[in-house]
This record gives structure tokens, C-alpha cells and sequence, in this order.
């Protein structure tokens, strides 16, 4: 994997970044260092305890959670890297990495156990968000208290009765007192309200969990604002805190409702929460404290700093899942000797059995395996290195950055977690009947990677919302500049004639998927629009693989020209890009047709008909 990285980030011209004041102290070397560091944390804290934490769930004891102590051992570890606060500025304990190489290295942490390093992950979107919304001294007290790990973050959106739509969200907030009170942390209101699906919700990994908590002010007739123009945004410690971000000694009203037993990524404990429903009085009274971030009514759109964040995160998440899953079903087919080659006559039974990687169905799923997890991993980091052009590029890059990311959003999250599980599926496949047995580690691979096409926003929503809005929002600009992008990509390709075939198979994919958005909306009705948003994400998200796969082809090909490099790494990449382009670009022909032809089959189908 690491010779994978470096080919990556040399394909996105990391090392340039370094000319940039804010990354100016870096070189290739430092970002090397960096790589190498995580890969030897994640390789002895991480990857030994990963089955630990999978057959040792977190139990409560009607105090606390309790976790197996490697847990604890493997945060400590994290938080000892320094990597929370990777990408943050010197002044407050950061290393000034770019975003790409930050993700870079969280690689290693996802691939090794990401059951384990999930908190790490919400910490520091968390604290990002507080660093882009928050007060001054809410950064201070609570962002900076986060990135130095002593604390943990969470984010706390769906509710028992409101998973996906948020519009339904039923918590409210309250000024505390019987005037509007603020306080040094900010306006202070009291919550009250049931929150479902919180990972890392309770433990004691850390002194304090810093809440990210939306609710709905209510109005001055008493009732919630409908939809999320209703929507606030809270800072809700567990426990209190005063401004100089010591503990006052006094547990908010954030009580444990119950543990969610959970399919994969045992080892992050899944809670349900209760907020302000009395076990823990506040001040004589009950009511969770809570600390406004921004302005009331824009609790969705703060949010969505950390949530789009966190997509980005699930989706390399998913890739390392499947890229674990690869690397371990590749070294079982080098090892498994089954089965004998057939020659014009049939099978020597006297000729000794050979590797399974010999066998061509076993190459096809191994294939299969390389395309969608170097695919997708290359995808993730593009992403990142579109927040780097953000932060620090020209001021026509950074808007242009920006746009490019609305709408690869859905797509880096949705697409590795459909495909890099796929990829696991083929990873317990390889092995056979080994492979669903709990001897090999392939099972758990799979079991862990099916939660991301929930995670941070559902597969279907994600569709949703990249044929309803991102595609069509401000005249189509993203989809415009996305596809002149790819064209420039296959462009890039014409001094390499073994190309040529795979450019136009792109430039026909491209021209496919503009034609079937326009004729998704051409009635203009948005039911029959988005009734095949699924297909069309579907199809959406191999183009831009492809895309991707064209452009890691061309570097492939520059560096066997110069003859630098390894050659068989080299010729792999383009191996990949054919299977790819063969085998999975095809389909998006057929997903593509009920789009345009906007199929009535699933908006027309009644309940009583199933």
C-alpha cells in the first residue's frame, strides 16, 4: 500500500504544496516521516487489537462503558501522534500538514483497525467545526482541548423517530433561566431531547465528550419550527466546563439511554443519548446546558462542515476496509495451491496443483479487488488535495476547488462504500470457505465496511442529493467544470496511443451521463427526476472512477516511458485501468438508460402489490 501512496501523491503533486507559505517549513521528506510514522503506529497499536475489539463489544455496568483495555491503549497512542490536530496551525499544537497528506496517513490508522480509530476521526471534525463556527473561546476551550486530546467529540443529528430526515428532529432547546443567558462559552440554552446512533457517545477514553447537538429553538408561540430552517446547533459537554476549560466537578444532564449492538466497528461504542431528562440535575435543575454555535436557525449549515468532512472520511474509511480485504485475499491466492491448469487434453492429475493467483477467475476478482480499492483511495485524496487548493490556492482555484468538491461529495463517500464492500465480498471469495470463518479476517472486513453505505447520510440520500442538488445547482456549474476537467484528462492522453481507446470510451461515458441529467429533469417534475437517483449515482460515480483511472494511467505509462520506477508496479496500474474500463465502465450504459428514459417501474410500485 505505502508504494501505492507515494505513486498517488506524486500523481497529485503534493510535493509542490511545499512552495506555499503555510507549508513552507515541509518537504517531501517531513511528509515521508510523517507516512512512515503512522504506518508503525497503526502496523503495533492498531492492527494487533482490531479482532479484540470486534469479539469484546463495549458493555455498560449501569455506570459506565466498559471497553477492553487496548482501547485505551490504541487512543492514547493516537493522541501521542499528534495526528488530531495534523493539518492546524503551529500556534495551537498543529504540524501545518496538508489535508492530502494528513489523510494520507490516516490510511494506515483505517486499514489497521478502523473499529478503533473512529473517535479520532469525529474529534477532529468536531473541533474543525468549532475552529470555522465557533466563538473565540469556544475554539479555545473546547476546539483546542480536542485537537491535545484530552477531550473527544461527537456529532449528534438523528433521532429514534428522525434518522435521515432531520427536518423531523424533535429535540428542543430553551434559553436557560428565565431571561436569555450567556455566559462566557456563549448564549446558554437548556436541551431536552433523545439522540440515536452516536458513535463514541460514552466512554471514558478521555475526562470529557464535547456534544455537537442540533435542536430547534422554539418559537414564541411555544412550538419547534418546521423543517430544518428550524435547525440549531449546541456545544453540550458531558461534563461542565468554565473558561479557563476546567472540569467544574458537575455531570451535565447527557445520560446513557442504552448500546447498540452493531454488525461491524465493534469497537466504537454506538449509543442512544437522553438529553435533559432529569438523572442528572444541573444547577437544581434538569435540562441539559447547552452553548449556541453561530446563529440560531443555521445549526444544519455549520454542521455540514463536519458532515461533509466526515463523508470524506467514511469513504476512505470504506476503500481501506476493502484494501485490507485485497492485500489479505492476494497473499492467501499466492499461497492456496488448488486446482491444475487445462491443457488441450484436460487436466494432468499427475501435475502438481498450482497457486490459486493462476487460475484467471481468481485474477478476475483480485482485479476486480485493485480497481475499486486504488481507484477509490486515489478518488479520497484527490478530495483532500481539492481542500488544500481551498485553503491555500489562488483565489480563482479556491472557488473553482469548492465547486469541484459539492459535487464529488456524495460521490467519494457513496461510491467506495458500495464498491471497496464489494471489494470484501470478493476478498471472502478468494478464500473460499475460509473466508467466512472467523480464522480468517476477511469476514470481519465485510461486516465492518457494511455500515458506511449508512453512515453520514444513507446510500439513497447521497443519490438524492447529487441528482437534486449538486448537479443541477448554480446552472450546472459543478457538473460543467467537473467535465472539463475529464476532458482535459483525455486530452492529457493522446502522446500515449495504448490509451486512445480507454479516452473515448471516458469521452462517450461523459456525453452519457450529461445527456441522462438533462433528461432526468426535462419534465421538470422532481419525483420523476429522482425516482432513478440510485442508477444514476451509480453511473455518476464509475464515469468519475474512470476518469481517475485514465489520468493514474497516464502517469503509469510517463514513468515506464522514462524507465524510473518499478515497472511491474507500473504495468499493475494499467492492468487495473483495463479491467476497469472493460469490465465496469459497461455498465454504465445500462443504468444510465432508465434515468433517461425516466423508467416509472419503482415511483409507480404500491405497498399492496409487494
Amino acid at each position: 500500500m505505502r508504494q501505492t501512496l507515494d505513486f498517488l501523491l506524486q500523481w497529485l503533486d503534493v510535493p509542490a504544496l511545499t512552495e506555499r507559505p503555510r507549508f513552507a517549513d515541509h518537504s517531501s521528506e517531513t511528509f515521508a516521516s510523517v507516512l512512515d510514522t503512522c504506518e508503525r503506529i497503526a502496523r503495533e497499536k492498531f492492527a494487533p487489537f482490531t479482532r479484540v475489539v470486534d469479539t469484546e463489544e463495549p458493555q455498560f455496568d449501569g455506570e459506565k462503558v466498559v471497553l477492553p483495555a487496548c482501547a485505551y491503549e490504541t487512543a492514547r497512542a493516537y493522541v501521542d501522534s499528534g495526528m488530531l490536530a495534523a493539518a492546524q496551525d503551529y500556534e495551537i499544537g498543529g504540524m501545518q500538514l496538508p489535508c492530502t497528506v494528513e489523510m494520507a496517513a490516516h490510511a494506515f490508522f483505517a486499514k489497521a483497525g478502523v473499529g478503533l480509530g473512529g473517535g479520532g476521526m469525529l474529534t477532529s471534525g468536531n473541533a474543525n467545526l468549532l475552529m470555522a463556527h465557533g466563538t473565540p473561546m469556544q475554539k479555545t476551550v473546547f476546539a483546542k482541548n480536542e485537537f491535545a486530546g484530552r477531550w473527544f467529540g461527537t456529532m449528534c443529528l438523528s433521532e429514534p423517530q428522525a434518522g435521515s430526515s432531520l427536518s423531523d428532529i424533535a429535540t428542543r432547546a430553551e434559553p436557560d433561566g428565565h431571561g436569555f443567558e450567556h455566559d462566557a462559552l456563549g448564549p446558554r440554552y437548556r436541551l431536552r431531547g433523545n439522540k440515536m446512533w452516536i458513535s463514541n457517545g460514552e466512554h471514558e477514553l478521555t475526562e470529557n465528550i464535547v456534544h455537537l447537538v442540533l435542536a430547534k429553538i422554539p418559537g414564541p408561540d411555544g412550538k419547534l419550527v418546521p423543517g430544518t430552517k428550524g435547525i440549531s446547533l449546541f456545544i453540550v459537554p458531558k461534563k461542565l466546563v468554565d473558561a479557563d476549560a476546567r472540569l467544574t466537578g458537575e455531570r451535565n444532564d447527557v445520560a446513557l439511554a442504552g448500546l447498540n449492538h452493531k454488525l461491524g466497528y465493534r469497537g466504537i461504542p454506538n449509543t442512544l443519548l437522553n438529553f435533559g431528562e432529569g438523572k442528572f440535575s444541573v444547577r437544581g435543575r434538569s435540562g441539559a446546558i447547552g452553548y449556541l454555535v453561530g446563529q440560531p436557525g443555521e445549526g444544519l449549515r455549520c454542521m455540514f462542515h463536519m458532515m461533509n468532512e466526515a463523508r470524506i472520511a467514511v469513504g476512505l474509511g470504506a476503500v481501506m476496509l476493502g484494501y485490507a480485504g485485497y492485500e489479505a485475499s492476494l497473499q492467501y491466492a499466492r499461497d492456496r495451491a488448488q486446482g491444475r491448469p487445462l491443457g488441450v487434453t484436460g487436466k494432468n492429475v499427475a501435475q502438481a496443483p498450482v497457486r490459486i493467483v493462476e487460475h484467471a477467475d481468481v485474477k478476475r476478482m483480485l482485479l476486480a479487488q485493485k480497481a475499486y480499492v486504488e481507484g477509490g483511495l486515489a478518488l479520497a485524496l484527490y478530495c483532500a488535495r481539492l481542500v488544500d487548493e481551498q485553503h491555500t490556492g489562488s483565489p480563482e482555484a479556491a472557488r473553482e476547488a469548492g465547486t469541484l468538491l459539492e459535487v464529488l461529495t456524495p460521490i467519494v463517500k457513496s461510491w467506495p462504500s458500495q464498491w471497496c464492500l464489494e471489494a470484501n465480498s470478493l476478498a471472502i471469495q478468494v478464500h473460499g470457505g475460509y473466508g467466512y470463518t472467523r480464522d480468517f479476517p476477511v469476514e470481519q472486513y465485510w461486516r465492518d465496511n457494511r455500515l458506511n453505505m449508512i453512515h453520514e447520510g444513507t446510500h439513497g440520500i447521497q443519490a438524492l442529493d447529487l441528482l437534486g442538488r449538486k448537479v443541477v445547482m448554480n446552472g450546472g456549474a459543478g457538473l460543467k467544470l467537473l467535465a472539463t476537467r475529464m476532458r482535459a484528462s483525455i486530452d492529457a492522453v493522446q502522446p500515449y496511443a495504448e490509451l486512445q481507446p480507454h479516452a473515448q470510451a471516458l469521452a462517450s461515458a461523459l456525453d452519457a451521463v450529461g445527456a441522462a441529467t438533462q433528461a432526468a429533469w426535462s419534465a421538470g417534475t422532481p419525483d420523476e427526476a429522482l425516482a432513478n437517483a440510485m442508477p444514476y449515482m451509480q453511473a455518476f460515480g464509475h464515469t468519475v472512477i474512470a476518469w481517475v483511472w485514465l489520468d493514474l494511467a497516464r502517469e503509469a505509462c510517463r514513468q515506464l516511458a522514462s524507465g524510473a520506477g518499478d515497472a511491474a508496479f507500473q504495468r499493475g496500474k494499467l492492468q487495473a485501468m483495463r479491467y476497469f474500463y472493460g469490465y465496469e465502465l459497461p455498465l454504465v450504459t445500462a443504468w444510465l438508460a432508465v434515468v433517461k428514459a425516466r423508467d416509472p417501474v419503482c415511483r409507480e410500485m404500491r405497498d399492496e402489490w409487494f
